[in-house]
């Protein structure tokens, strides 16, 4: 079996050591880049199996490594960075990043979110023939039903194409602007208030307690994410 290798690309020299005694615990290999040019060329010459981005690097912006890669591949890439405001967040995932981790962070919660984006890499095989199964949730996809503890749920044809939407891109944050384009194919102008109202229909007929959602998240601010486990 292949060891999983993830590419770092981070400036800061204490951050860089944290994550490589963080991978190296859990038996990731890795390969690291000073700058985004580095980066890049890592990149393409290491076929890495997920992407660890700064976006405040030396030489070009971590924004423009993420554009420059996601043209050309569909690695999962978490952005890992300082900027933790909400406009920051939402640029980054709607340009391609999969996840956004927060300066300051935990060993626990980076290596969480890269076991999120592994999974995801590996689980997006297929969907469409297999269906999807997660506790008492069911999507056949041929039959285009949804079942909840074995019930037949009715879903509108827009909330069965946003339920797909979110469970082929589960345990990745999808932000209001993507899901809006995707579903509805343009942006409306009441502030995603629609899509809120949506979603919140769908979480009606999904979850046993809308209080407390097992399946989709809210990302205050953002978007939702689909659980994957």
């Amino acid at each position: 079996m292949n060891e999983t290798t993830i590419l770092v690309i981070e400036d800061d020299k204490s951050i860089q050591n944290f994550m490589k005694i963080s991978l190296k615990t859990r038996g990731y290999a890795y390969i690291l880049a000073d700058n985004g040019l580095s980066g890049i060329s890592l990149f393409y010459a290491d076929h890495p199996d997920l992407i660890l981005l700064d976006l405040g690097l030396p030489d070009i912006d971590g924004m423009e490594v993420l554009r420059q890669i996601r043209q050309k591949s569909d690695v999962p890439i978490i952005v890992v960075s300082a900027r933790g405001q909400e406009r920051e967040k939402i640029s980054a995932l709607d340009q391609g990043a999969d996840d956004y981790v927060t300066k300051p962070f935990s060993a626990e919660e980076l290596l969480a979110r890269i076991r999120v984006g592994l999974r995801h890499k590996s689980s997006t095989v297929n969907h469409q023939e297999q269906g999807f199964c997660l506790d008492y949730f069911r999507l056949d996809f041929e039959k285009r039903k949804l079942y909840v503890h074995d019930q037949e749920v009715h879903l509108t044809p827009l909330e069965y194409k946003m339920m797909v939407l979110l469970v082929n891109n589960s345990g990745k944050v999808l932000t209001h602007h993507y899901i809006q384009q995707e579903v509805w194919g343009y942006d409306t102008t009441d502030d995603y208030q629609s899509l809120r109202v949506f979603m919140a229909n769908i979480r009606r007929k999904i979850e046993d307690n809308t209080a407390n959602p097992r399946f989709i998240l809210t990302e205050v601010g953002v978007g939702y994410r689909f659980v994957d486990e």
